[in-house]
């Protein structure tokens, strides 16, 4: 009986753990194409999408494909998404809408191409003032930040070390510098759409990207220490 008990054990354990992992609804296979919809109950990109992602492709290995339709979400968790999309060296494919953070994840695909009537849009980011509050009362003293204005100083360095290294990311992945000057036209409340045919002619649609990807940025002198949970809280827009 015991021994009943502990041969169930080991083979009941696994399917339940298996269980438990069970892909996100957010992600649906199709043959080597990996859908990834955050629009089917109107949600967005978030953080439990980078595990849920690195799931779907350790358990279908055939997957070749990331097919994206998003209108954006966290910027953490579409940087994260972007990495795990270069490291499986997978193509991208835009099915509906793809903007704000969803365009990191479609760019880090090697080919790159969208739907006829698709839509990729690019807009500034943003960080919303009950996060920055939150953001402030959890490291003012971490970094000695002895008045708000302090914090806004630092604020007005860290942004412009952040809009930089994505501009790099964006030229590392083959897409033209100038076109990458031009996604910071529209506000955070606003999205702008380019033809397809200046999809192309930037490089952001492509059969192929050359080169590599532009590594973290390391910028000694705003740098500061926070707590991995308080980075992604930072990344929400």
């Amino acid at each position: 009986m015991i021994r009943f008990f502990v041969t169930a054990s080991l083979v009941l354990g696994p399917i339940s753990l298996w269980a438990k992992e069970s892909l996100s609804e957010k992600f649906e296979v199709k043959g080597s194409i990996l859908i990834y919809d955050t629009e089917k109950n109107n949600g967005e990109i978030l953080d439990d999408d980078i595990r849920a992602l690195k799931l779907s492709l350790r358990k279908n290995t055939e997957i070749k494909e990331l097919q994206l339709n998003s209108s954006g979400g966290s910027v953490h968790a579409g940087t994260e998404m972007a990495q795990i999309v270069m490291k499986y060296q997978l193509d991208t494919y835009v099915e509906g809408e793809c903007t704000s953070a969803c365009v990191d994840v479609f760019l880090a695909g090697n080919r790159r191409h969208m739907a006829r009537g698709a839509k990729i849009g690019f807009h500034q980011r943003s960080w919303a003032s009950e996060a920055v509050q939150r953001f402030y009362r959890s490291n003012r003293n971490r970094n000695r930040w002895d008045t708000p204005f302090e914090f806004g100083s630092w604020i007005y360095a860290d942004t412009q070390a952040e809009i930089h290294a994505h501009q790099l990311y964006m030229v590392s992945r083959g897409v033209d510098p100038g076109f990458v000057v031009t996604t910071l036209q529209a506000g955070a409340h606003d999205v702008w759409y380019p033809t397809e045919q200046e999809l192309v002619a930037a490089g952001v649609l492509r059969e192929a990207v050359p080169g590599g990807v532009a590594g973290q940025r390391q910028v000694e002198e705003i740098s500061v220490e926070w707590p991995p949970a308080d980075m992604k809280e930072k990344k929400q827009h």
